[in-house]
């Protein structure tokens, strides 16, 4: 009947499609992931299907996505399309796709973005627009239907202008990135209108428009992350007529340029934002020398910041950077400080005073060394100090380093790793309150009484300890992996213990007098750890099982009959490259086909060595020394031989004998002279039949004159004097 007719066709026509997916696409293979990312697809394969819920397209080349082409895909939840070159969209090509949640269309050549694209994308939440050429986001709002949006990044280097009306209907958004390093024109209050924002990244080089912004924002973001901003004076309050309350309590600048002057005006104008807790400065620079306006800064108020970081900030002259006198007023509330890799060898007494509420301090990876920490942690320094970072500087008496770190009366953490110490004293001076202390990697190779009493996490991994028989009675914690230790440290001087790594020493095993009879709760243990001898012998068996494929393939392959005639060729090139005249004893050397042995041995040896004068020939059969190795015999015939006659037929082609004096010919014959080479086609042959590998013999047969022994009589006189011709030039 008609139905079963159209039924028929229908599945026909999905099975044609399923099947032209595959082919484009084989990962679609009734798969809900769909990974077709760069195998150079200009269009979008046909055939996707509802099963599909995860679209991978970037790296091709598609240039224009049509209203079919993800018409049928309406179960999709994620779409890449990434790095294409595609130009222009139909307006309802994503109409199907109401249960997309992520849509990539970054890094393609998208010169304006259209509303009526997002307009059926009511599950959408991660749109990502950046990298296209557009240059703005149009009249009105591209994403007013978008009520699920969490995180947005647009733009590009081209992007030059946003305008009022452009977020309209964005309620909400987790991370919101706008990459507007050209960025020239703002309109004020076109942010405003996202009530909440919990972390907003603007690449961004005009501080006008730095300015605009953070009023938009003073209401809504969180954290504002300013990237590649080139600062210039601003006198103009960041705040102006904006009402209280704040919600923006954490500043980054990444890659950002400051002088003296605008770190000045910068503190003075971030004092108006009363909200600010946290401010950071990563990979930033920083022309001038410290020479800060710290009566304007005092001036202005007491900073509220609470946290500042400071990461791989470059000043040219820091060993020039003055001693900041005049900013003590400001630090006194400040409660977490980190500078790391940025080349500090000290901190000036008078001002490391003035941290009185600094409970955690970072100094990690950079220059600090001891007979400058003398003032670094002075006598009354750092007062409320309770976490101290001094790791990867350059520590190398760990007795004076405990001895100015004494001078921390509320230290309870201490890390000194990546220190060259080496030497550890008998007895050090600690810290009444310290409880942890991080020695890892700084080259111990013992633990002795310096090492305090007090403590409750002890980690002196990577370092080359032998052995660790400490008494420390309240401690909790003990790390030892990557040391020398054969041995486990005793149960009875550390009865408190409650976690310990051994990871990667030389223990062999573990008695029960180590433990004590001791309860252990938990063992963390690697697989060699735990059975080394299986593993060993697994190990064994796997190598054996390599060998043996190794072995199997190089028969197969003839590998070690290559090996040797390397071997061979190699001494052989140390020899001259023609032999002395008195040492040439055949003026052929034969190599033949053992099933052309009939035609060489009694129709062309008989012709040559029976004529007047006659030729002497070089027969593996009868001329090769007995008991010598194969690859000898042939390299010393060749040699004491003016000429080598290659009789080619289809047998000669295919013979494992023939292509091993074939190789030797390709590494020493042909590379020395390509005149002594004499061929013969015992039959047609074509060129294409020799191996590939013998691409000189192949170079030579289309290029050189060759004689083919014709089945006539009548022309068989004359191929014999042709022969005798080139015996004898």
């Amino acid at each position: 009947s008609w139905q079963v007719w159209t039924i028929y066709v229908i599945l026909a026509a999905n099975f044609s499609e399923e099947q032209a997916l595959k082919q484009t696409c084989p990962s679609c293979d009734a798969a809900q992931l769909c990974n077709c990312s760069s195998m150079g697809l200009d269009f979008i394969p046909p055939g996707l299907t509802a099963k599909i819920t995860v679209l991978n397209l970037s790296h091709n080349r598609i240039k224009h996505i049509q209203s079919k082409d993800l018409q049928q895909a309406v179960n999709l939840r994620v779409l890449l399309l990434q790095s294409n070159e595609i130009s222009s969209i139909d307006d309802d090509s994503f109409a199907s796709l109401g249960k997309l949640e992520l849509l990539d269309l970054s890094n393609n050549s998208l010169a304006f973005l259209s509303p009526v694209w997002f307009g059926h994308l009511v599950s959408l939440q991660h749109l990502r627009l950046q990298g296209n050429t557009y240059r703005d986001l149009g009249g009105s709002s591209l994403f007013s239907r978008l009520r699920n949006l969490s995180s947005l990044h647009l733009g590009n280097p081209g992007f030059s202008t946003i305008r009022q009306g452009n977020f309209e209907g964005i309620v909400v958004l987790d991370k919101l990135w706008i990459d507007g390093g050209n960025l020239g024109q703002y309109e004020p209050g076109s942010l405003k209108v996202i009530q909440k924002i919990n972390h907003m990244i603007i690449q961004l080089r005009s501080a006008k428009v730095f300015s605009a912004i953070v009023r938009d924002l003073l209401h809504s973001v969180t954290w504002l992350e300013v990237r590649e901003l080139k600062l210039e004076i601003e006198k103009k309050s960041l705040v102006q007529n904006s009402t209280l309350p704040f919600t923006l309590r954490k500043l980054t600048f990444k890659d950002a340029s400051f002088t003296d002057q605008y770190i000045s005006q910068l503190i003075v104008l971030l004092k108006e934002i009363t909200s600010l807790r946290e401010l950071e400065a990563v990979d930033c620079g920083l022309e001038g020398r410290g020479e800060w306006d710290t009566k304007a800064i005092a001036s202005s108020g007491k900073s509220l910041v609470e946290t500042v970081s400071i990461v791989n900030i470059m000043i040219q002259n820091f060993h020039l950077f003055i001693d900041l006198e005049g900013m003590e007023s400001q630090i006194n509330k400040l409660k977490r400080l980190t500078i790391a890799s940025s080349r500090v060898f000290m901190v000036p007494c008078n001002l490391a005073r003035n941290f009185s509420s600094l409970w955690y301090l970072d100094f990690h990876d950079n220059l600090l060394v001891n007979n400058r920490l003398n003032e670094t942690i002075c006598e009354a320094a750092w007062p409320s100090l309770q976490i101290l970072n001094l790791s990867r500087n350059s520590l190398k008496s760990l007795e004076q380093t405990a001895k100015y770190v004494t001078r921390l009366h509320k230290l309870i953490y201490l890390d000194i790793s990546q220190n060259k110490f080496g030497e550890i004293p008998d007895v050090c001076e600690w810290p009444k309150n310290l409880k942890h202390l991080n020695l890892s990697s700084t080259q111990i190779s013992q633990v002795t009484t310096c090492i305090p009493t007090t403590l409750e996490v002890l980690d002196v991994s990577a370092n080359n300890l032998r052995e660790f028989a400490l008494q420390l009675p309240f401690l909790k914690e003990l790390y030892l992996a990557k040391n020398q230790l054969k041995t486990l440290p005793g149960a009875a001087p550390i009865p408190n213990l409650v976690a310990m790594s051994v990871r990667r020493n030389k223990l062999n095993g573990f008695s029960r007098e180590e433990f004590e009879g001791a309860q252990v709760a938990a063992v963390h243990l690697s697989l060699m750890e735990c059975h080394r001898t299986l593993v060993v012998v697994l190990m064994c068996a796997l190598l054996l099982l390599v060998i043996l494929i190794v072995m199997a393939v190089g028969y197969k392959y003839h590998a070690v009959w290559y090996l040797r005639m390397t071997w061979a060729w190699l001494q052989a090139k140390r020899k001259p490259k023609r032999a002395p005249a008195k040492d040439i004893c055949y003026d052929a050397f034969v190599s033949y086909s053992e099933n052309d042995s009939d035609w060489v041995e009694n129709i062309m040896v008989r012709e040559l060595e029976q004529a007047c004068p006659p030729f002497r020939l070089c027969l593996h059969k009868r001329d090769f020394v007995p008991g010598k190795w194969i690859v000898d015999n042939i390299i010393d015939s060749i040699e004491k031989s003016r000429k080598t006659l290659f009789v080619l037929s289809e047998h000669f082609v295919q013979s494992e004998w023939c292509k091993y004096e074939l190789d030797f010919s390709h590494f020493r014959l042909f590379d020395e002279n390509n005149d002594a080479a004499i061929l013969i086609l015992l039959e047609p042959i074509q060129s294409e039949a020799i191996p590939k590998r013998f691409c000189k013999l192949r170079k030579i047969m289309n290029t050189k004159t060759y004689l083919e022994w014709p089945p006539a009589e009548e022309r068989q006189a004359m191929f014999w004097e042709n022969l005798k011709g080139a015996l004898k030039s």
